[in-house]
């Protein structure tokens, strides 16, 4: 570890850099809150330094090195060291880091900002781009120029001056009201509980539910092993089974209503926060010279405006809407036959209850008799397994390696020569630090032919005294799709690091991502990892039958909830400027046949929808790239289904045209280079069982 003086300090005062670890295994103890202000300031400093140099370089002597790859080196620390605050912040949030990050942010998203509204090095970038040292730019050179220009001028490189200023005061803002809207979704899931002390109110929970309910009473000192109680939280793993399972109408609703009043109640209300977000958002679009912010967003990405997203959603709905009315009517008539009751609109709190119900007199199946079969450790070296043998990787879990938290594990990935590809974290439980959903992130790229670093992140379902962690289907899926992301970043192979992994259009990122789940549903791969944590068998035929009987059951219902916040996404970004209605009004309306039409109202997923708001950009009018990302995957996994879901010779055809590649050629032309072909939505319905 380098030891160096801070700028601006006392030369006396040394300081062990932490954040500023660019190693495979950086020192994640040294990496306290105290040491957030002065390193990012530090590697500010720097930064400013380098921007400075390329500003003052002789205009007639200008090259490939001395502009774009200096521009990429000059923010490069920058990014990497302020990604490790970012990620600490979502995994071990707490009063003192928050408090540095939140005191930092404003600094660190104001840098980003000037870069672009920087007169002085637009001028030597755009006098570069019209340079005769172009014409011996490679191909992927040339894209990476192209790609910068297009970042100067959609950053408001050629704005005046007086419009500089606004659009960097508006970057200031969302960065902070972005990141009190994330805050604001951690604090309300914690800041609820529910602690059962009666065993007969968890009638229809699964054992493994009560289980773990039990064990997390424990842990806040609830209860005792003589007198047992059970505590229930808003983390999913908690949350689901409660609603699928529990035969209590009461205790359904009483967290179901909690649930939905995240981001809707004081301190945590995100409703004023949502409206700035949308105003400046907006601001920041005319002031660029578009229409809207989805427009914006939307012009390099696969769907190119907010309109051909929008127009893609309602392709989509129309497609299955009746479909979608028809499983709901079938579902309210399931639940009258069953009540000995008139047929009547079910309420939220019952959907998914009376669903479960459905499902297995329908098809004889109950998810939870998979969990047995998807152990946490099982599924990971399944998946190893399989990706092994379709990319040509090993993969290793090394012991000993230092992390943010105790259950956290490290891996190293190789060529099957051995060459070191790169390395991530997992991080698969629900901590009170840490915020919810799962994600996929990128710690360090390497240059071309050096290792990478990522990691993967999720809420699973824990361990218990007794058992391992069992997963459920889905939570399986959820584990290969962000490994997905994950070989998107490792197998990355391209000579610019800007156009590395997973820095491509966001309609296209969730391609490798989706395309991984399709192995959680094949016999032949699903026996590699599918197998009884005691007995060690392999899924039963007949339950595996029943399994694939299930998978297209409501999937109207399941792509009407996902085409519903993608259009409610894209409406707020497109057409809610002109709107004189409050937002729940205007929501309501552009989600008229989208969604269920319950007894009790339930309230807009707006303020708990961290996709879109949690982040200045992040899925904002892009949250229907996951749709339009199934289409991709779905047709491109057509060609392992003709070929060989684990042939090798497609599986590295597949890593070399769309893994490998990164942004270095336009999506379009990777997803015709892999299939031959543009992409069929008909797969998409197919498989969903609409078509």
């Amino acid at each position: 570890m380098l030891y160096r003086v801070i700028l601006n300090e006392p030369p006396t005062i040394l300081m062990q850099y932490s954040y500023i670890d660019n190693s495979l295994e950086p020192k994640w103890h040294a990496m306290t809150p105290a040491k957030v202000k002065p390193e990012i300031m530090h590697v500010l400093q720097k930064a400013q330094q380098k921007l400075k140099k390329i500003e003052n370089q002789d205009k007639n002597c200008l090259t490939y090195e001395s502009t774009l790859l200096a521009l990429e080196s000059a923010t490069e620390e920058v990014e990497n060291a302020w990604g490790k605050v970012s990620h600490l912040d979502s995994v071990c949030n707490s009063a003192e880091l928050r408090e540095v990050y939140n005191e930092m942010l404003p600094l660190v998203s104001e840098f980003f900002t000037k870069i672009f509204l920087n007169a002085n090095l637009w001028s030597i970038i755009k006098c570069f781009s019209e340079s005769s040292a172009v014409k011996k730019l490679s191909k992927v050179q040339e894209r990476f120029l192209n790609e910068v220009l297009a970042d100067f001028k959609e950053s408001g490189a050629e704005l005046d001056e007086t419009s500089k200023k606004r659009l960097e005061a508006i970057e200031a803002e969302l960065a902070q009201l972005t990141q009190k809207y994330s805050e604001n979704l951690l604090d309300a899931t914690n800041a609820w509980e529910l602690i059962i002390d009666d065993e007969k109110e968890l009638k229809g929970l699964p054992e493994s539910a009560k289980e773990a309910a039990k064990e997390d009473a424990l842990r806040k000192n609830q209860g005792t092993l003589e007198a047992p109680k059970w505590r229930f939280t808003l983390h999913a793993p908690s949350l689901h089974p409660v609603m699928q399972y529990l035969d209590n109408d009461l205790i359904r609703e009483k967290v179901w209503r909690a649930n939905s009043s995240i981001g809707h109640v004081d301190p945590y209300d995100n409703t004023q926060l949502i409206n700035q977000i949308l105003k400046l958002r907006q601001e920041k679009a005319s002031l660029l010279g578009y229409e809207n912010f989805a427009d914006l967003t939307l012009k390099r990405r696969m769907a190119k405006t907010g309109d051909n997203a929008l127009n893609f959603i309602k392709d989509l709905h129309q497609r299955i809407k009746k479909s979608f009315q028809d499983e709901i009517k079938n579902l309210e008539q399931y639940k009258a036959e069953k009540t000995k009751k008139p047929i009547d609109r079910l309420e939220p709190w019952e959907l998914a209850y009376w669903a479960e119900k459905q499902r297995k007199e329908l098809f004889h199946f109950d998810e939870e008799e998979l969990r047995p079969y998807f152990s946490i450790d099982r599924i990971l070296n399944g998946m190893f397994q399989i990706t092994g043998r379709l990319f040509n990787i090993e993969i290793k879990e090394l012991n000993n390696v230092e992390t943010w938290h105790k259950e956290v594990k490290y891996y190293r990935v190789y060529e099957k020569n051995g060459r070191l590809l790169g390395a991530f974290y997992a991080d698969w439980y629900p901590r009170e630090s840490k915020r919810g959903g799962a994600w996929m992130n990128h710690l360090l790229t390497g240059a071309q032919g050096e290792a990478h670093l990522g990691l993967i992140c999720g809420n699973m379902t824990r361990p218990t005294q007794q058992k391992p962690a069992l997963l459920t289907h889905r939570e399986v899926e959820t584990l290969f799709h962000e490994f997905g992301h994950l070989l998107h970043h490792i197998l990355g192979d391209i000579e610019v690091k800007s156009l590395h992994g997973t820095k491509v259009a966001w309609d296209f990122v969730e391609l490798p991502s989706q395309i991984l789940e399709n192995w959680c549903w094949e016999r032949e791969s699903l026996d590699l990892f599918a197998r009884h944590y005691e007995t060690d068998a392999t899924i039963p035929e007949d339950l595996f039958k029943k399994m694939l009987a299930a998978r297209t059951y409501l999937s109207a219902m399941d792509t009407m909830r996902q085409l519903s916040i993608a259009k409610m996404d894209l409406e707020l970004h497109i057409n809610y400027k002109n709107s004189a209605k409050t937002l729940d009004d205007f929501i309501d309306e552009a989600l008229n046949n989208y969604t269920p039409e319950y007894k009790t109202k339930p309230p807009s997923l707006v303020r708990r929808l961290g996709h879109v708001f949690a982040d200045p950009t992040g899925y904002a009018a892009g949250y229907y790239s996951y749709k339009w990302a199934e289409v991709l995957d779905a047709d491109a996994f057509t060609r392992f289904k003709k070929e060989g879901i684990l042939n090798a010779e497609v599986g590295i055809d597949f890593r070399n045209k769309i893994l490998s590649k990164g942004n270095s050629s336009p999506a379009e032309k990777l997803f015709r280079e892999f299939m031959g072909r543009e992409p069929n939505i008909d797969a998409l319905l197919k498989r969903s069982g609409l078509f």
